[in-house]
């Protein structure tokens, strides 16, 4: 479910999830403003795999949180 399979596409997988969530993501925003952003976006799907997608992402290191906005992590 993290990584695509064969049987899960690319887009489908969380990390496909992530990368829709870091190109919609181009300033700080709230959560509730990037799942709005998001919702309607195929892949991401339910508020479930959101919420996993910005856990992958937070724990690989590449979104962070700065004063309860999502912000891309510096490289």
């Amino acid at each position: 479910m993290i990584l695509p399979t064969k049987h899960i596409p690319q887009n489908e997988a969380l990390l496909g999830v992530g990368a829709t969530m870091l190109s919609h993501l181009h300033g700080p925003m709230t959560v509730s403003g990037l799942w709005e952003r998001l919702r309607s976006e195929p892949n991401v799907g339910t508020f479930e795999r959101f919420v996993l997608a910005a856990n992958l992402l937070y724990m690989i290191g590449a979104i962070d949180m700065e004063n309860g906005l999502i912000v891309r992590a510096a490289p």
